[in-house]
Formats: structure tokens, C-alpha cells, sequence
């Protein structure tokens, strides 16, 4: 799922929001709870150098696969226009060691990156509402498996994210989202023991589509 797929859901929901009144559909206030379940494509953008122990150069470098999966945000309006959005979810990402004539795979890995998320809603009264926001994260590695007769070790840690999105009411308390994150995070990756290692700035675009439910 890919971003014009998106696209087209977010299409369809303005769509349907184009033929409801203004009365049918519940407006974004102070003391809101909205849940979102959205289907969330995790797409990191590692492309870092493996090297030796020592740092010298192999020629390779890291590929990470990206990974779709059901995620979840629930969002605490603080004012009308300021919420609190705590999103959750879980991927499984392969890590690749790339070069000329070599494409393997090293480990495969589990990730839960919860974010939390500071949001701006510029039109909490409109069918059509964006926002804006910023945040931080963790990832959490987990149930990693090794592969083809490497070892890999990856470091837990602190990130940040950026935010941008579109809330579209449909009727009543529901709603269509769109929603688009950064990510930026680094990771120490140890390979074998540590023989190999490289720096990945795993980095992933979050782009998801999905309802919402106003409570």
C-alpha cells in the first residue's frame, strides 16, 4: 500500500463527507477522545555502511524492509484545537546487507515504536480538518531471529516525529484519516559479535489511512 493508495481512500472519504450537512457530523472540541484505526505502512530509509570492527570499508551497506500493519492512535483534545495523540502499533522489518553481487538477509526483527504527539487542528469545525504535530518515540526491538548464519544486535532508543494530517468527517462521530509521520531515529547495529558493525539511521516514513470515532 503505497502513497496514491492513500490517496484514493482519502478521495473517497471527502467523497462522502462532500454529502453530509453540517449538522451531521460531530465537531472536534475541548475534552474529546478520538480513536483512529488505521493501516500503517512503516518504510524505513537505511541505506548506512557496514564496516569492520576497526571501520574499515566492506562495500556493504544496510537495506531495512518496510512492513504494513493495523496501528491504532487515540487522541485527548486539550483545547479545541490542541490534542495529545498516542499511537501504537507493532512491525516486522528484514535487515538486508547489500553490495555488489551480495543481497542478504541478516536478521529479521520485530518493532514497537509507540509515538507520542503533541497536535495542532486548524479547523476542529470543519468536515475537512488538518493538523500538525511533533513528537517522540521509542523503538523497541523484539523476537529479532537471525538469519543465514549471522548474528545481529540493535540498540533500543529515543526518537523524534513530525506529523501532518487530514481528519474527514463522515457522519455523525466518524470520520476518514490520513496521516503522514517522520520518524528519525538511530540505531548501533553489531553484527557477529561485533566483527561488523554500522551506524543505521533507520528514519521511516509512517504514512497511514484509516476511520476514526469521535467518543
Amino acid at each position: 500500500m503505497k502513497v496514491s493508495t492513500y490517496a484514493l481512500a482519502l478521495g473517497a472519504a471527502l467523497a462522502l463527507a462532500g454529502t453530509a450537512q453540517a449538522q451531521d457530523f460531530q465537531v472536534k472540541e475541548k475534552g474529546l477522545l478520538m480513536l483512529n484505526v488505521r493501516a500503517t505502512d512503516v518504510s524505513p530509509t537505511a541505506d548506512d555502511a557496514i564496516t569492520t570492527a576497526a571501520g574499515a570499508a566492506t562495500g556493504l551497506h544496510v537495506d531495512v524492509k518496510d512492513d504494513i500493519k493495523p496501528t491504532i492512535g487515540l487522541s485527548y483534545f486539550l483545547t479545541d484545537h490542541v490534542a495529545v495523540e498516542v499511537i501504537a502499533g507493532t512491525t516486522q522489518h528484514a535487515i538486508k546487507a547489500q553490495g555488489t553481487g551480495v543481497d542478504v538477509t541478516v536478521h529479521k526483527t520485530w518493532v514497537l515504536p509507540p509515538i507520542v504527539s503533541l497536535q495542532y487542528h486548524f479547523a476542529p469545525t470543519s468536515k475537512v480538518s488538518p493538523y500538525v504535530g511533533a513528537g517522540v518515540n521509542y523503538m523497541l526491538f523484539y523476537n529479532g531471529k537471525d538469519q543465514n548464519g549471522f548474528t545481529v544486535e540493535l540498540d533500543d532508543g529515543f526518537g523524534y516525529a513530525l506529523q501532518a494530517g487530514v481528519d474527514v468527517a463522515v457522519q455523525g462521530p466518524w470520520s476518514a484519516n490520513l496521516d503522514v509521520k517522520k520518524v528519525f531515529f538511530e540505531t548501533d547495529a553489531k553484527i557477529n559479535g561485533g566483527a561488523l558493525k554500522s551506524k543505521v539511521k533507520l528514519d521511516p516514513w509512517v504514512i497511514s489511512a484509516g476511520f476514526g470515532y469521535k467518543f
